[in-house]
């Protein structure tokens, strides 16, 4: 296993982190998705950190709490081998200020999270998705409190655009609060918005970027295909979020397979490989209902493609220019590059 600091931080964590949304049952959004007893539970943690993953990965909105509670017992003696991100921002029951990022709900979710998960501290603590009706000033306070009081360690977003990170960054920077060191983003080969805007501010901030959902769904596991759209009952036949041109996906899964083949790997490896290729990439989430799924992305860690395989799947799967990117690169002073370059 390979690892990584967390952004500026001294916090070491595994470039392969585990996910544990799959951990309990739930009739909501997560059904499709939550199909882990406790006793496989504690199976797949016990084999991941076997394998020298270190990082896991939960929210407390994941199946109503369970996937807290679950990971919590299963890390048991080993908790202090462990380092756990957890999230804050979706609804968790019916009070209107059960949701949010305001400081009322912040300080009340860390307090709950921190039982279910059965330790006295977070490692690092998340916030799941933006609230437009809370001043970021409140949030980023609230989370500095946390950080003070030493419940949390370290605090980092997810799903937050660029300048809203910039902003948040900039307020603590100025009053002296405990700086995002991370940031949970969705990234995988059919979906490289990142790299627009988010990627070039995460470098500058020195914030550690995870990956969530780097097979596009299970997408990119080569298990959903033109004449099987539905997969034999994968997960994207009822939790279908991510957006992105199905037949452009299929065309970049016929060439994962092509690659896969040559190296006797799998689709899956190659595409988390491409992923965890990307510099900028501090960890990669995995997540498994089954030790077998576990095994296989485990094993993509040994994958190293060539530079010429990571070009062509550069080229497949570019997304197109936005502005002003393709502005700026058009205005470049050539006489003022050639002199640095020479």
């Amino acid at each position: 296993m390979q690892y990584n600091r967390l952004g500026g931080s001294g916090l070491i964590v595994s470039r392969m982190a585990f996910g544990v949304m799959t951990f309990g049952q739930s009739e909501g959004l997560f059904k499709p998705i939550s199909k882990v007893g406790q006793d496989l539970a504690n199976e797949l943690v016990a084999r991941v950190l076997d394998a020298g993953v270190n990082y896991f990965n939960t929210a407390d909105v994941y199946t109503e709490g369970q996937s807290e509670t679950m990971l919590g017992k299963a890390l048991g003696n080993r908790r202090k081998d462990a380092i756990i991100a957890t999230k804050v921002g979706f609804r968790t029951g019916p009070a209107l200020g059960d949701q949010g990022l305001s400081r009322h709900h912040i300080l009340a979710a860390a307090e709950a999270s921190l039982r279910r998960l059965g330790t006295d501290y977070i490692d690092v603590y998340l916030v799941h998705r933006v609230d437009p009706n809370t001043p970021i000033e409140e949030t980023v306070e609230a989370l500095d409190a946390l950080v003070q009081s030493g419940k949390v360690r370290y605090i980092g977003y997810s799903n937050w655009p660029a300048w809203m990170s910039a902003k948040a960054r900039g307020i603590q920077e100025l009053h002296g609060l405990a700086p995002f060191q991370a940031a949970e983003m969705y990234y995988s080969l059919l979906g490289r918005d990142l790299e627009h805007e988010i990627v070039p501010f995460t470098q500058d901030a020195g914030i550690g970027i995870m990956v969530w959902s780097p097979l596009a769904g299970g997408f990119l596991s080569g298990k959903y295909t033109r004449e099987n759209p539905a997969g034999d009952g994968g997960r994207l036949g009822g939790f279908d979020m991510l957006p992105y041109d199905k037949e452009h996906g299929h065309k970049v899964v016929d060439h994962l397979r092509a690659v896969a083949q040559a190296r006797g790997v799998t689709p899956a490896q190659v595409a988390l490989a491409w992923v965890l290729s990307k510099p900028f990439i501090a960890s990669v989430l995995m997540g498994s209902n089954k030790m077998s799924q576990l095994e296989d992305n485990l094993a993509a860690a040994n994958v190293q493609l060539s530079s010429e395989e990571l070009a062509d799947l550069d080229r497949l799967s570019a997304p197109p220019v936005q502005y002003p990117g393709w502005f700026v690169t058009r205005v470049v002073d050539d006489q003022v590059q050639k002199a640095l370059k020479g």
